[in-house]
């Protein structure tokens, strides 16, 4: 049985409860990050703190976390749980307080609660063979930029992508590719990679950021562009990024193979370079 982290304490996964009258519960109020772990060391740790800052302030909480004493409590988690690889899901909700559209801002304290999950994330089976994804419309609300709770309709497109044989769904807006469920969709043609440019209809990955260099370091060019399915379709390569996945080659989206349907040589040099430098700056 896993040990989990809930308020300042380490608890045994059923011992750990929280009201149901925390507003995560009750209308979505939380943020959440996840955070890598290879080797026992976390990748990307200080980037996903700052976009945590982020997703909190422009939610309005009252007041931001101690990174010191979230990486400590992640650090024991991974101690704790004897962690190799996998995950640290990071959870801050904006509290417990008696139901209420209206936020109240008296003596409500923040939620926080973090528990590991073991994954097998540098030797997955989807980089190896990659992924094939099938296209959805994008129904969420407008500020995917922030990452809160609210991910019903990415999951409800994955489940709906796993029925039809598909790995994951890529979600559509005015005729155009924004993102996957859970990761920033990309394409490659000739020496450029190209990606949608950072706003609100999209969540600025974590991994999506570092790989921008590691592209770079491999002499190709990235471009901030919207990009349509057929142009994904001609693509000479694709693929998503994210914290677990890294990354990993997109074969195939609807009934149209990208390239050769297979990973292509950019994408697998790509995952290389960013595993060699995420690895080298973990702590």
């Amino acid at each position: 049985m896993r040990e989990v982290y809930l308020n300042g304490q380490f608890l045994p996964e059923d011992q750990a409860k929280v009201s149901i009258f925390d507003r995560s519960l009750l209308f979505a109020d939380s943020v959440y990050e996840v955070t890598s772990i290879v080797e026992g060391k976390l990748i990307d740790f200080k980037n996903h703190m700052k976009r945590l800052d982020r997703s909190m302030k422009e939610l309005g909480f009252e007041k931001s976390l101690n990174h010191d004493e979230i990486l400590n409590f992640h650090r024991q988690l991974i101690k704790l749980n004897n962690l190799n690889e996998g995950i640290v899901y990071l959870q801050v909700t904006r509290g417990v307080f008696d139901r209420d559209f209206t936020i109240s801002k008296k003596n409500i304290s923040p939620t926080v609660f973090a528990f590991t999950q073991e994954k097998k994330i540098v030797e997955s089976e989807s980089s190896k063979k990659g992924i094939k994804v099938m296209t959805v419309d994008d129904l969420r609300w407008k500020r995917c930029d922030i990452k809160t709770t609210q991910l019903l309709w990415p999951s409800l497109a994955k489940t709906e992508a796993f029925k039809k044989g598909f790995d994951d769904a890529w979600m559509m807006r005015e005729g155009y590719i924004m993102e996957g469920t859970s990761n920033n969709a990309w394409i490659v043609r000739s020496k450029n990679v190209f990606t949608r440019q950072s706003d609100q209809l999209i969540l600025s990955g974590i991994t999506r950021e570092a790989v921008l260099n590691c592209a770079k370091n491999l002499g190709y060019e990235v471009i901030f562009k919207n990009f349509t399915l057929p142009e994904v379709e001609s693509a000479t390569e694709a693929f998503i990024t994210s914290a677990t996945s890294f990354v990993t080659p997109v074969i195939q989206i609807n009934e149209k193979k990208i390239g050769e349907g297979e990973p292509g040589e950019f994408t697998k040099a790509l995952r290389a370079e960013y595993i060699k430098q995420a690895i080298k700056s973990s702590i």
